[in-house]
């Protein structure tokens, strides 16, 4: 798949079939997160892979939006370091990586969480001077995709050009 498609066609995904993902492709997934740019090259996260069923029904169980995260066969929990000025960018960076190379290979999945994981946090076992950003459960999709159909603004409303207000040129 050609990265701007997966760009147009990735939609959230919070139902998940009994399909394990496969080890080359978690593989992926992790690399694709562990490859992406970060300010300064700070690499300020780390990411823990989870597909102990028991583990991601405790998962479900913390997280209050993303109780589904108990049925999906894989998730990844994305820890960034305290310290860092820039974890929360650039681990969201990350995730979009991997929900994006996931996506490629017929894997779904939806960003759970935004900080204050603090259960999460304590299941997983992460040290004091990281806190869990989000989690990110990943599976093949239970239903058929709707091929990527979105609902967005127009582009005329959200992209300006040169200063703000000033029309962006369509393609016409």
């Amino acid at each position: 798949m050609e990265v701007f498609d997966a760009v147009r066609t990735v939609l959230a995904v919070r139902q998940y079939d009994d399909r394990p993902v496969p080890p080359d492709v978690v593989r992926q997934i992790v690399a694709a997160a562990h490859l992406t740019a970060s300010s300064i090259n700070g690499q300020p996260w780390h990411f823990i892979v989870v597909d102990d069923p028991d583990t991601l029904r405790q998962l479900g169980g913390a997280l209050r939006t993303g109780p589904y995260v108990a049925h999906a066969p894989l998730a990844v929990a994305v820890a960034i370091e305290r310290a860092s000025p820039y974890g929360v960018s650039d681990a969201s960076r990350a995730i979009q990586s991997m929900i994006l190379t996931a996506w490629a290979a017929g894997v779904g999945s939806n960003w759970v969480g935004f900080g204050g994981l603090d259960q999460v946090k304590t299941l997983l076992g992460v040290p004091e001077a990281f806190d869990v950003l989000a989690v990110v459960p990943f599976g093949y999709p239970q239903q058929a995709t709707s091929g990527g159909k979105k609902s967005r603004k127009p582009l005329s409303e959200v992209v300006s050009f040169q200063r703000y207000g000033q029309p962006y040129p369509s393609e016409e």
